[in-house]
Protein backbone atom coordinates (compact mmCIF):
# COMPACT_ATOMS: atom_id res chain seq x y z
CA UNK A 1 0.00 0.00 0.00
CA UNK A 2 1.47 3.74 -0.93
CA UNK A 3 2.09 5.73 2.41
CA UNK A 4 -0.01 8.60 1.31
CA UNK A 5 -2.80 7.31 -1.28
CA UNK A 6 -3.62 10.33 -3.61
CA UNK A 7 -5.97 13.12 -1.92
CA UNK A 8 -8.34 13.33 -5.08
CA UNK A 9 -10.04 10.20 -4.09
CA UNK A 10 -11.06 11.63 -0.79
CA UNK A 11 -15.24 11.37 -0.51
CA UNK A 12 -16.28 14.52 1.25
CA UNK A 13 -19.69 14.75 3.32
CA UNK A 14 -20.60 17.99 5.09
CA UNK A 15 -23.20 19.74 7.11
CA UNK A 16 -23.51 23.23 8.02
CA UNK A 17 -21.07 22.75 10.86
CA UNK A 18 -18.53 19.92 10.33
CA UNK A 19 -17.04 18.44 7.03
CA UNK A 20 -15.88 14.93 6.69
CA UNK A 21 -13.34 13.38 4.06
CA UNK A 22 -12.64 9.59 4.07
CA UNK A 23 -10.35 7.84 1.47
CA UNK A 24 -11.67 4.49 0.15
CA UNK A 25 -8.47 2.93 0.52
CA UNK A 26 -9.13 1.39 4.13
CA UNK A 27 -12.40 2.96 4.53
CA UNK A 28 -10.22 5.65 6.80
CA UNK A 29 -11.35 9.09 8.21
CA UNK A 30 -8.32 11.94 6.56
CA UNK A 31 -10.10 15.07 7.80
CA UNK A 32 -12.53 16.48 9.92
CA UNK A 33 -13.17 20.84 9.75
CA UNK A 34 -15.32 22.69 11.67
CA UNK A 35 -17.23 25.35 9.91
CA UNK A 36 -14.31 27.61 10.02
CA UNK A 37 -11.92 24.91 7.89
CA UNK A 38 -10.24 24.25 11.34
CA UNK A 39 -8.67 21.01 11.11
CA UNK A 40 -9.30 18.59 14.30
CA UNK A 41 -7.31 15.43 12.68
CA UNK A 42 -3.53 14.53 12.65
CA UNK A 43 -1.53 16.75 10.29
CA UNK A 44 0.43 12.97 9.12
CA UNK A 45 3.57 14.74 9.44
CA UNK A 46 5.87 11.30 7.72
CA UNK A 47 8.82 12.45 10.83
CA UNK A 48 6.06 10.54 13.08
CA UNK A 49 3.45 8.52 11.56
CA UNK A 50 1.63 9.60 8.26
CA UNK A 51 -1.45 7.47 9.33
CA UNK A 52 -5.05 8.98 9.71
CA UNK A 53 -7.14 6.53 11.08
CA UNK A 54 -7.03 3.55 9.99
CA UNK A 55 -9.72 0.86 11.12
CA UNK A 56 -8.38 -2.85 12.56
CA UNK A 57 -9.81 -5.78 11.19
CA UNK A 58 -9.88 -8.85 11.97
CA UNK A 59 -7.38 -8.14 14.97
CA UNK A 60 -6.17 -5.42 16.82
CA UNK A 61 -2.67 -5.16 17.54
CA UNK A 62 0.08 -7.56 16.81
CA UNK A 63 -0.17 -11.45 16.94
CA UNK A 64 3.23 -13.34 18.59
CA UNK A 65 5.65 -13.77 15.85
CA UNK A 66 2.67 -12.50 13.39
CA UNK A 67 0.93 -15.74 13.20
CA UNK A 68 -1.87 -17.34 14.24
CA UNK A 69 -3.24 -20.85 14.72
CA UNK A 70 -7.17 -22.31 14.52
CA UNK A 71 -8.21 -25.40 14.17
CA UNK A 72 -4.63 -26.63 14.03
CA UNK A 73 -3.85 -24.51 11.07
CA UNK A 74 -1.27 -21.54 11.15
CA UNK A 75 -1.85 -18.15 9.35
CA UNK A 76 -0.09 -14.83 9.25
CA UNK A 77 -1.25 -11.42 10.04
CA UNK A 78 0.46 -8.12 10.06
CA UNK A 79 -0.32 -6.12 12.82
CA UNK A 80 -4.09 -4.85 13.13
CA UNK A 81 -4.82 -7.22 10.25
CA UNK A 82 -5.79 -6.20 6.05
CA UNK A 83 -8.80 -3.97 6.09
CA UNK A 84 -6.72 -1.11 6.75
CA UNK A 85 -4.83 -1.98 3.15
CA UNK A 86 -7.87 -2.88 1.27
CA UNK A 87 -9.79 -0.86 -1.29
CA UNK A 88 -13.56 -0.71 -0.09
CA UNK A 89 -16.29 -0.38 -2.15
CA UNK A 90 -18.31 2.54 -2.25
CA UNK A 91 -21.55 1.31 -1.31
CA UNK A 92 -23.96 4.35 -0.44
CA UNK A 93 -23.13 8.13 -0.53
CA UNK A 94 -25.28 11.16 0.35
CA UNK A 95 -24.12 14.75 0.70
CA UNK A 96 -24.34 14.06 4.58
CA UNK A 97 -23.80 10.40 4.38
CA UNK A 98 -21.07 7.65 3.11
CA UNK A 99 -21.10 3.72 3.29
CA UNK A 100 -17.93 1.92 1.96
CA UNK A 101 -17.90 -2.20 2.27
CA UNK A 102 -15.40 -4.37 2.07
CA UNK A 103 -16.20 -8.74 1.71
CA UNK A 104 -14.20 -11.73 1.45
CA UNK A 105 -11.64 -12.30 -1.96
CA UNK A 106 -9.01 -15.28 -2.55
CA UNK A 107 -6.87 -12.76 -0.68
CA UNK A 108 -8.40 -12.51 2.38
CA UNK A 109 -9.12 -15.85 2.70
CA UNK A 110 -5.68 -17.12 2.30
CA UNK A 111 -4.50 -15.30 5.26
CA UNK A 112 -7.93 -15.32 7.07
CA UNK A 113 -10.18 -17.72 6.15
CA UNK A 114 -13.87 -16.97 6.86
CA UNK A 115 -16.71 -15.24 4.64
CA UNK A 116 -17.22 -12.05 6.10
CA UNK A 117 -18.77 -8.16 5.07
CA UNK A 118 -17.23 -5.52 6.93
CA UNK A 119 -19.46 -1.96 6.41
CA UNK A 120 -18.29 1.64 7.21
CA UNK A 121 -20.85 4.05 7.49
CA UNK A 122 -20.07 7.68 8.05
CA UNK A 123 -22.91 10.35 9.12
CA UNK A 124 -22.00 13.98 9.44
CA UNK A 125 -25.00 15.22 11.67
CA UNK A 126 -24.71 19.09 13.10
CA UNK A 127 -21.51 18.99 14.92
CA UNK A 128 -21.11 15.09 14.93
CA UNK A 129 -19.85 12.61 12.69
CA UNK A 130 -21.05 9.49 13.87
CA UNK A 131 -19.29 6.38 12.68
CA UNK A 132 -20.58 2.84 12.52
CA UNK A 133 -18.74 -0.18 11.92
CA UNK A 134 -20.84 -3.52 10.53
CA UNK A 135 -19.50 -6.79 10.52
CA UNK A 136 -21.75 -9.52 8.99
CA UNK A 137 -21.18 -13.50 9.23
CA UNK A 138 -22.39 -14.42 5.57
CA UNK A 139 -20.76 -18.10 6.23
CA UNK A 140 -21.91 -21.48 7.29
CA UNK A 141 -19.82 -21.22 11.09
CA UNK A 142 -18.93 -18.63 13.34
CA UNK A 143 -16.94 -16.18 12.46
CA UNK A 144 -14.42 -15.07 14.75
CA UNK A 145 -13.29 -11.57 15.13
CA UNK A 146 -11.50 -8.64 16.73
CA UNK A 147 -12.44 -4.77 15.77
CA UNK A 148 -11.05 -1.39 16.51
CA UNK A 149 -10.74 1.96 15.62
CA UNK A 150 -7.36 4.25 15.59
CA UNK A 151 -8.32 7.88 14.54
CA UNK A 152 -4.98 10.20 15.14
CA UNK A 153 -7.26 13.91 16.83
CA UNK A 154 -5.19 17.16 16.58
CA UNK A 155 -2.81 17.55 19.78
CA UNK A 156 -3.12 20.35 20.27
CA UNK A 157 -6.67 21.41 19.12
CA UNK A 158 -7.50 24.50 17.23
CA UNK A 159 -8.73 26.94 19.22
CA UNK A 160 -5.73 28.35 21.18
CA UNK A 161 -5.20 26.41 23.92
CA UNK A 162 -1.78 24.87 24.75
CA UNK A 163 -0.69 21.45 24.10
CA UNK A 164 0.11 20.50 28.04
CA UNK A 165 -3.23 22.44 28.69
CA UNK A 166 -4.91 19.19 27.21
CA UNK A 167 -6.25 16.63 29.15
CA UNK A 168 -8.83 13.27 28.72
CA UNK A 169 -12.23 13.42 30.76
CA UNK A 170 -13.52 9.80 31.19
CA UNK A 171 -17.41 9.19 31.92
CA UNK A 172 -16.10 7.44 34.60
CA UNK A 173 -13.44 7.52 37.48
CA UNK A 174 -11.37 4.84 35.95
CA UNK A 175 -9.14 3.12 38.66
CA UNK A 176 -7.94 -0.05 37.25
CA UNK A 177 -4.69 -0.65 36.11
CA UNK A 178 -3.30 -0.15 32.86
CA UNK A 179 -1.54 -2.95 30.26
CA UNK A 180 1.41 -1.56 28.41
CA UNK A 181 3.32 -2.85 25.25
CA UNK A 182 6.26 -4.65 25.79
CA UNK A 183 9.18 -3.12 24.22
CA UNK A 184 11.28 -6.22 22.49
CA UNK A 185 7.92 -7.80 20.98
CA UNK A 186 5.06 -5.21 20.71
CA UNK A 187 2.71 -7.56 22.70
CA UNK A 188 0.99 -6.73 25.46
CA UNK A 189 2.93 -6.96 28.68
CA UNK A 190 2.34 -9.73 31.28
CA UNK A 191 2.30 -7.05 34.16
CA UNK A 192 -0.22 -4.04 34.83
CA UNK A 193 1.03 -0.88 35.15
CA UNK A 194 -0.78 1.68 37.74
CA UNK A 195 -2.95 4.56 36.13
CA UNK A 196 -1.99 8.08 35.69
CA UNK A 197 -5.49 8.87 35.41
CA UNK A 198 -6.65 11.10 38.62
CA UNK A 199 -10.13 9.94 39.22
CA UNK A 200 -11.42 10.89 35.34
CA UNK A 201 -8.79 13.03 34.53
CA UNK A 202 -5.97 12.50 32.63
CA UNK A 203 -3.49 15.27 32.32
CA UNK A 204 -1.45 14.41 29.02
CA UNK A 205 1.83 14.48 27.96
CA UNK A 206 4.23 13.31 25.54
CA UNK A 207 6.00 10.92 28.68
CA UNK A 208 2.95 9.30 29.24
CA UNK A 209 4.02 7.39 25.67
CA UNK A 210 7.31 7.05 26.12
CA UNK A 211 6.74 3.19 26.23
CA UNK A 212 4.02 3.03 23.49
CA UNK A 213 0.61 2.62 23.81
CA UNK A 214 -2.03 2.84 27.08
CA UNK A 215 -4.31 -0.02 26.72
CA UNK A 216 -7.14 -0.24 29.11
CA UNK A 217 -8.61 -3.49 28.56
CA UNK A 218 -11.25 -3.27 31.75
CA UNK A 219 -12.44 0.01 30.79
CA UNK A 220 -15.53 1.41 32.90
CA UNK A 221 -16.20 4.62 30.43
CA UNK A 222 -17.76 4.32 27.60
CA UNK A 223 -17.23 8.04 26.50
CA UNK A 224 -14.82 10.74 27.05
CA UNK A 225 -14.03 14.26 26.67
CA UNK A 226 -10.30 15.65 24.59
CA UNK A 227 -9.55 19.08 24.91
CA UNK A 228 -8.17 21.62 26.96
CA UNK A 229 -10.09 24.90 29.01
CA UNK A 230 -9.89 27.98 26.69
CA UNK A 231 -9.86 25.38 23.43
CA UNK A 232 -11.63 23.47 22.00
CA UNK A 233 -13.22 20.19 23.40
CA UNK A 234 -14.14 16.48 21.46
CA UNK A 235 -16.99 14.54 23.22
CA UNK A 236 -16.07 10.89 22.16
CA UNK A 237 -18.53 8.23 22.80
CA UNK A 238 -17.77 4.50 21.89
CA UNK A 239 -20.99 2.59 23.31
CA UNK A 240 -19.85 -1.20 21.74
CA UNK A 241 -16.20 -1.64 22.63
CA UNK A 242 -14.77 -2.52 26.29
CA UNK A 243 -11.10 -1.50 25.70
CA UNK A 244 -9.55 1.61 24.57
CA UNK A 245 -5.54 2.34 23.62
CA UNK A 246 -4.31 6.23 23.58
CA UNK A 247 -1.01 6.64 21.93
CA UNK A 248 1.17 8.65 20.17
CA UNK A 249 4.93 9.13 19.19
CA UNK A 250 6.23 11.55 21.42
CA UNK A 251 6.42 14.69 20.00
CA UNK A 252 3.87 14.26 17.04
CA UNK A 253 0.72 16.67 16.28
CA UNK A 254 -1.53 14.21 17.36
CA UNK A 255 -3.47 12.22 20.43
CA UNK A 256 -4.79 8.73 19.15
CA UNK A 257 -8.13 8.00 20.93
CA UNK A 258 -8.63 4.05 20.12
CA UNK A 259 -11.66 2.22 20.85
CA UNK A 260 -10.85 -1.54 20.57
CA UNK A 261 -12.94 -4.79 20.99
CA UNK A 262 -9.77 -6.63 20.83
CA UNK A 263 -6.45 -6.21 21.80
CA UNK A 264 -2.88 -7.14 20.43
CA UNK A 265 -1.47 -10.99 22.01
CA UNK A 266 -0.29 -11.25 25.75
CA UNK A 267 3.44 -11.88 25.74
CA UNK A 268 3.81 -15.72 26.07
CA UNK A 269 -0.14 -16.37 24.72
CA UNK A 270 -0.17 -19.60 22.07
CA UNK A 271 -3.77 -20.63 22.18
CA UNK A 272 -6.23 -20.92 19.55
CA UNK A 273 -7.59 -17.60 17.39
CA UNK A 274 -10.34 -17.85 19.11
CA UNK A 275 -8.78 -17.56 22.43
CA UNK A 276 -7.38 -14.25 22.29
CA UNK A 277 -8.52 -11.08 24.21
CA UNK A 278 -11.47 -9.88 23.49
CA UNK A 279 -12.15 -11.86 19.99
CA UNK A 280 -15.67 -12.07 18.99
CA UNK A 281 -17.41 -15.18 17.59
CA UNK A 282 -20.24 -14.13 15.56
CA UNK A 283 -22.63 -17.22 14.63
CA UNK A 284 -24.09 -17.74 11.19
CA UNK A 285 -26.31 -15.32 9.51
CA UNK A 286 -25.76 -12.68 12.39
CA UNK A 287 -24.62 -8.68 12.48
CA UNK A 288 -22.43 -7.06 15.20
CA UNK A 289 -22.31 -3.31 15.41
CA UNK A 290 -19.44 -0.91 16.70
CA UNK A 291 -20.36 3.35 16.84
CA UNK A 292 -18.04 5.75 17.42
CA UNK A 293 -19.62 9.42 17.66
CA UNK A 294 -17.30 12.40 17.65
CA UNK A 295 -18.52 15.69 18.69
CA UNK A 296 -16.86 19.00 18.17
CA UNK A 297 -17.29 21.69 20.63
CA UNK A 298 -15.08 24.26 18.88
CA UNK A 299 -13.72 27.35 20.58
Amino acid sequence: MPENPVSEDLVTIASGALTARVHPLGAELWSLRDAQGREFMTDADPAFWTGHAPLLFPIVGALAGDRYRIDGDTFTLPRHGFARRMPFELAARDDDRVTFRLTDSAATCAVYPFAFVLEMAFVVDGATLRMTATVSNPGARPLPFAFGYHPAFAWPLPGGAAKDAHRVVFERDEPAALRVLDAASGLVAPEPRATPVKGRELALSPDLFADDALIWDDLASRALCYGADGGSWLDIAFPDTPMLGLWQKPGANYLCIEPWQGHADVVGFDGDFRERPGVVLLPPGERRHFRMDVTVRAA
